[in-house]
């Protein structure tokens, strides 16, 4: 399980727009690099992130081998109804995770 720092707003106003923030802590080996016995070291990394509020997709996006490793995630969205902000993503050998926060909306 990849340690996850996320950011975002546990209330907002209806319409307002918000900033949600990942950083996942995950090593991402691009599968190029030679390990300390001289055989290249796995790929491993997380190939998809997305973000469904109250189910709807309102974010998602491919990663590739060129990402840094403990990947920082920014995005925005709207602010239309309280519920759920679930954030998953998928990796390499199998590897899925997902984090959910709630979000209140006020009038």
């Amino acid at each position: 399980m990849a340690r996850t720092l996320i950011n975002a707003p546990s209330t907002a106003r209806r319409g307002e727009v918000i900033e949600i923030r990942a950083t996942i802590g995950h090593p991402m080996e691009t599968g190029f690099r030679a390990g300390e016995d001289g055989k290249v070291l796995p790929r491993n990394i997380i190939q998809t992130f997305s973000c469904r509020y109250n189910g709807e997709l309102v974010f998602s996006a491919e990663l590739f081998s060129a990402v840094s490793a403990n990947p920082y995630i920014a995005f925005h969205t709207v602010a239309t109804e309280s519920g759920t902000l679930v954030l998953s993503w998928e990796g390499d050998n199998g590897f899925s995770q997902a984090e959910s926060i709630q979000l209140a909306v006020t009038a």
